[in-house]
């Protein structure tokens, strides 16, 4: 059997309105590179004609197109996860099923990797997203990669490219909860970063949200790394030490000048913010307890309908 040069997967949920206009483009893209592909289609649980819209198009070009049908909703990245599973490329190339990377840029990804890269992230020329979207990105950034070290200059890019090496070692990986591009960045030996264009959604509504930007950086943070447990440790070393100098100056204090109740309101005020911070770390730890407790009940992270492939 012929070796697979490039897989391209693409997780669609709810895109009946745009596939159409991704196979004209996507198709057209990856013929003009001159080399053997597959595409790789995960329908993560769409409510609308998507999968219909996809078996359609496995007809059509059944020798290039693979189709895998989730029985629900999982996510997407355990779409992801389910379309490397299946990939048979030498290389993987991730995009979105709403255009907003195009297609015709997958060729830029590759020529870097031609150069010894082995993991390709994007960056994003012009944003054509909201300035709230924006600016909540660059800040999670950076927190971020002050956190697990970690540098994902643009990670709402979808379009990335990723080595054979790297795609088997994260298939190798059962975790339940992961963000697969740092996931393949700790693995890279020389990763990159190359800038791409941006176009607006060619149809629909997206399907994020300011809480799913923080979910996710929540997610990653509490996933590769436990700084946030050693900042919190040192937070209340420090608060106790504190607490404890407070006390004797108290005592001292009821010593020299004698009981009174000035003051009373700013204790209560810092009390209130002491217990808002202890709850606050009940929550982060409560997140690291809940990943180990999600792992270790072994559930499948997919469950599959049907996959759709041409038999060698």
């Amino acid at each position: 059997m012929n070796t697979v040069q490039l897989s391209v997967v693409i997780p669609v949920y709810n895109e009946e309105q745009g596939l159409h206009t991704l196979f004209d483009r996507l198709y057209p893209a990856l013929d003009a590179l001159g080399i053997s592909y597959e595409v790789v289609f995960i329908n993560d649980g769409s409510r609308d004609r998507s999968p219909a819209i996809l078996r359609e198009q496995f007809q059509i070009r059944p020798d290039v197109t693979r189709v895998i049908l989730f029985n629900g909703n999982f996510g997407q990245h355990m779409a992801i996860m389910a379309g490397f599973e299946h990939t048979r490329g030498m290389r993987v190339v991730t995009l979105d099923a709403d255009l907003q990377n195009p297609p015709e840029e997958i060729g830029k990804l590759l020529a870097k990797m031609d150069e010894g890269f082995d993991y390709i992230g994007s960056i994003r020329k012009q944003r054509n997203d909201s300035w709230w979207r924006h600016v909540a990105s660059r800040a999670m950034n950076n927190f971020r990669e002050r956190i697990t070290r970690i540098k994902i200059t643009d990670q709402g890019c979808m379009l990335r490219a990723y080595s054979r090496d790297i795609i088997d070692a994260i298939n190798s990986c059962k975790e339940v909860n992961t963000f697969i591009p740092a996931l393949a960045y700790t693995f890279a030996r020389r990763p990159a970063e190359v800038v791409v264009e941006h176009e607006e959604r060619a149809e629909g509504e997206s399907k994020y949200s300011l809480y799913s930007l923080i979910r996710l950086n929540f997610d990653l943070m509490t996933g590769f790394s436990v700084v946030p447990l050693q900042w919190f440790s040192m937070f209340g070393i420090i608060t106790s030490l504190f607490s404890a100098l407070f006390f004797v100056f108290l005592v001292i204090r009821r010593v020299i000048v004698g009981p009174e109740a000035e003051g009373l309101f700013t204790l209560f005020a810092l009390l209130f913010f002491m217990i808002g911070i202890t709850l606050f770390g009940i929550g982060l730890l409560g997140e690291y307890v809940g990943r180990i407790y999600q792992q270790v009940r072994h559930r499948p992270r997919y469950l599959l309908e049907a996959v759709l492939e041409q038999k060698p």
